[in-house]
């Protein structure tokens, strides 16, 4: 009967969570009017945004707000402005190289480096599914009593929703999130309501300050709110799923995309610093106005709420927003593994495999965490992931400030592609098979794609005879080739090209002279003519 059971099960990854099954499924049409292409474009900026007010930020927004009421405010706020910058340049990288970030990662940097950035995005992952378990296994105590240890092994069951939504599109899953957040807003702005803050402390906190930061754990508390507000999966997440849109592939249609997901990125990820800061004041009104500054966890702060609001109702939404928040994050973790997974290794695997691994790897740890250190450690538990989270970062931001930052020159008509092929060639009665890496129009770029040279054991530098600016920037390729080529040995043939043209500006002499410096060979060729052509390739 399992082995039946298992044979039902789908064998191969599927929409909505494997991102190259939704790529382009949104259709954008050019001729629609803008609040309608808006319309259709609006949805990974809300995907992403769960990111930013899952039970993560919750423990780390409580325990601020407790303690040290909005003295910590600032910190929220400008960490919610450096993710939106962050998760534009991701979604700008999407749109434009139509490549993830886990896959352009795999294109420019070697096997070793991929290996080790995958395995700390795979430990961000699983650091923010422990806090997801946590958190659904504290709304399960607070709403169904049942016990933290109970509640943290019922959360496997979520792999049931991932297999219920198997072969659903994507826009039902982004409606499916809708939901989830709306609910989330709804419970913290009745709360509010309840618990009224100080708009003058809620001001006050606003303005950045050093002195906040020096008060006991602030900055302790500060490094969680940064690690729960910019986390490191969303970056591989977003840059993959804004291509689920199908825009026009020419210039004009990818700046009008890229402007209309800027706005869909900002709206939602201001709603998500809206929920943010909404959890740390009602913290600072409910409970450190009432001199409760010892209040470190969601559950404490779940039993004090109705004492402090005098009634019951706000210990319920609370319950309900925190379970619609830790599940809310189960989708889009699940998505962000599928991400790194096929953008790293180029590997796909059936979803429900993904989200059960992904699972268990968190259970194992909250169950342990759980039971040594008593139900009442959820809160520290929390933070201490953000905090193992904010130490992820740099390993996501610094690849995505550098392909972002390639900048090429736009009046340039070549193509930014690399092609691939083997060409067999017969010199002096001998048969060789070439594996040819042609880059023609990484040029644009400001440096070279690193993971083609390595190992290479020779190298066709070409210029234009017509064009000394073409010359003159040779040494600053064979500068990144010595950089990047592992293979000390390698050929290196340099190519004058376009000859049959009269407006020579580089002599056959100088040419040669700077080859001859260089120790690499040098030949004069015409495209156009076939001039030299076959002579590079057997030199």
């Amino acid at each position: 009967m399992f082995a039946a059971l298992l044979d039902r099960l789908p064998k191969t990854a599927t929409a909505p969570f494997c991102p190259s099954e939704v790529r382009g499924a949104v259709a954008v049409p050019d001729g629609l009017p803008t609040w309608k292409r808006m319309l259709r474009v609006a949805g990974p900026g809300l995907l992403v945004s769960v990111g930013y007010m899952d039970p993560g930020n919750w423990a780390t927004d409580i325990e601020a707000g407790a303690r040290y009421g909005t003295s910590l405010l600032f910190v929220v706020v400008l960490s919610s402005l450096a993710a939106i910058v962050l998760q534009t340049l991701s979604m700008r990288l999407g749109l434009v190289t139509g490549k993830d970030l886990a896959r352009m990662s795999r294109e420019r940097f070697g096997p070793r480096t991929v290996k080790v950035q995958w395995l700390l995005a795979e430990l961000a992952i699983i650091a923010c599914d422990i806090a997801e378990v946590l958190g659904s296994a504290l709304a399960f105590k607070l709403l169904l009593d049942v016990p933290l240890w109970g509640g943290v092994l019922l959360t496997a069951l979520d792999t049931i929703i991932v297999l219920g939504l198997k072969g659903k599109g994507f826009r039902q899953l982004e409606a499916i999130i809708l939901g989830l957040i709306s609910t989330v807003g709804i419970c913290f702005l009745v709360q509010l309501i309840l618990a009224p803050p100080d708009a003058a402390d809620v001001a006050r906190g606003l303005i950045p300050s050093l002195d906040a930061l020096k008060q006991g754990n602030a900055l302790y508390l500060a490094i969680g709110i940064l690690g729960a507000t910019i986390m490191p999966h969303n970056l591989y997440l977003h840059s993959s799923i804004v291509q689920t849109r199908l825009t026009p592939a020419d210039e004009p249609g990818k700046r009008a995309a890229i402007r209309l997901s800027t706005i869909d990125t900002v709206v939602s990820l201001l709603l998500a610093l809206l929920i943010n800061a909404a959890i740390l004041i009602l913290a600072a009104s409910a409970f450190h106005r009432s001199g409760l500054t010892e209040v470190a966890g969601i559950e404490e702060a779940h039993q004090l709420l109705a004492p402090v609001t005098g009634g019951a109702l706000a210990g319920v939404l609370f319950a309900i927003a925190l379970f619609a928040s830790a599940q809310s994050s189960t989708f889009t973790g699940t998505i962000a593994g599928q991400v790194i997974l096929e953008g790293f290794l180029n590997l796909k695997i059936p979803c429900w495999q993904r989200r059960l691994i992904t699972r268990g790897l968190a259970i194992v740890p909250a169950l342990i965490g759980v039971l040594t250190l008593g139900e009442h450690s959820v809160g520290k538990l929390l933070v201490l992931t953000q905090v193992v989270l904010s130490a992820q970062l740099p390993f996501a931001i610094w690849p995505l400030l550098r392909f972002t930052d390639d900048a090429f020159e736009a009046n340039m008509s070549s193509t930014i592609g690399v092609d691939f092929r083997v060409k067999t060639v017969h010199v002096g009665g001998k048969t060789s098979k070439l594996t040819i890496w042609d880059t023609a129009g990484q040029e644009r770029f400001r440096t070279l794609t690193s993971s083609y040279y390595r190992g290479c054991h020779g190298i066709i530098l070409v210029f234009d005879v017509n064009e000394r600016e073409t010359f003159e920037h040779l040494q600053q390729w064979l500068e990144e080739l010595e950089l990047y080529t592992t293979n000390q040995h390698a050929a290196k043939l340099l190519v004058g090209n376009k000859v049959d043209l009269k407006a020579r500006e580089v002599s056959t002499e100088e040419a040669t002279a700077f080859a001859r410096k260089q120790a690499m060979m040098y030949i004069e060729t015409s495209a156009k003519t076939t001039q030299g052509i076959r002579q590079s390739f057997e030199e």
